[in-house]
């Protein structure tokens, strides 16, 4: 069933989630980096900032935030028509702009520039880029054409504060540990955790901004956000068996263990339930408190039938603290996820 994307007015934060057309598994480590790279320049020309990601091999997870619109102004645009295109195109642009002018038909650079402008500070504008180069890079370098996504991504609007983001940055963070990939996310290269447990600047200021972002402007900024998230990302989850044996080496809970929880109408951690698959974070439509969701309900009434009353539902089978959902999932919310393909 495809359902209306929720925006926000003003700065906003989404998950984003888009998969490969057929779910084949087309990116290797290769084409992952090259994602990772085309990300950075799509994020640098639209304004649009990434917290986390994930890149996997069929899909990718990111969390951004969106800024309002604001004024872009002409030296502005050019960096950033340069962090995405390169000199080489910003300079062929601006020579016809000035040709244009000198010809008397300046209205087609002001028309120019108002449509490159207008692919900035909006989620779908920035997926849709990124998407597209990606696709057209790819397709060119493998022989192919056509389509190379599924026709739609997904986004969960995420109230802009430490509990929501926090919360969905570590199951993004968390996705290559689910899919079996690494034990420790700080392993996978192409995330977030991953990009900034190497040291990556702007992946590191990205989880900072999950936590608290005046942390941005003090020296140890990254040493704070990263002792904090680690609390989400390694209390509890999984249990790890020695190589030979079978001895249980880091306590935790085990994947068989996490459906007769379920069924027993118990409750998983927090830290437990994003180790499984959450449909919540993927089809919940707006994840935050219960103020955030009922704002976000009442403001897209329309998506909604006719008989419901208000939109905050509690989130089941975890320990979510304050966290609601608009959509109460009935199927599945939350179930372990199949090895290797990620969620």
């Amino acid at each position: 069933m495809r359902h209306a994307r929720v925006k926000t007015e003003g700065t906003g934060c989404y998950h984003v989630v888009s998969r490969i057309v057929d779910r084949a598994f087309k990116l290797d480590d290769g084409e992952k980096e090259i994602f990772r790279k085309m990300m950075r320049k799509a994020e640098a020309f639209s304004g649009v900032r990434v917290l986390t990601y994930a890149v996997m091999s069929n899909h990718f997870h990111l969390l951004v935030e969106v800024p309002g619109r604001g004024e872009v102004g002409d030296a502005e645009l050019l960096r950033r028509m340069t962090a995405l295109y390169g000199t080489a195109y910003v300079a062929a642009r601006t020579k016809q702009w000035d040709e244009w002018r000198r010809n008397g038909a300046g209205y087609l650079v002001d028309r120019e520039r108002d449509n490159i402008r207008a692919r900035m500070g909006d989620v779908s504008a920035f997926v849709k880029t990124l998407k597209q180069r990606y696709s057209m890079s790819y397709n060119a370098r493998h022989g192919r054409s056509g389509t190379l996504w599924e026709e739609r991504f997904k986004s969960v609007l995420v109230e802009n504060g430490e509990s929501a983001k926090a919360a969905v940055a570590a199951y993004i963070d968390l996705n290559p540990v689910r899919a079996k990939i690494v034990a420790d996310p700080k392993d996978y290269r192409w995330s977030g955790y991953g990009e900034a447990c190497a040291g990556g600047k702007q992946a590191r200021e990205g989880l900072v901004a999950v936590h608290d972002s005046r942390w941005l402007e003090q020296a140890d900024g990254w040493r704070r956000a990263a002792k904090r998230y680690r609390v989400l990302l390694y209390t509890a989850g999984e249990e790890r068996h020695a190589a030979y044996g079978g001895r249980v080496v880091r306590p935790g809970i085990a994947t068989s263990e996490v459906d007769k929880v379920i069924e027993s109408g118990g409750k998983l951690t927090i830290q437990q339930a994003l180790r499984c698959r959450v449909r919540y974070f993927t089809d919940g439509m707006a994840i935050g408190g219960k103020a955030f969701v009922e704002r976000v309900f009442s403001d897209n009434r329309r998506f909604f039938g006719p008989k419901r009353r208000d939109g905050a539902r509690r989130m089941r089978f975890g320990e979510w603290g304050d966290l609601r959902t608009a959509r109460a999932l009935r199927l599945s919310p939350v179930s372990v996820p199949v090895v290797n393909g990620g969620t």
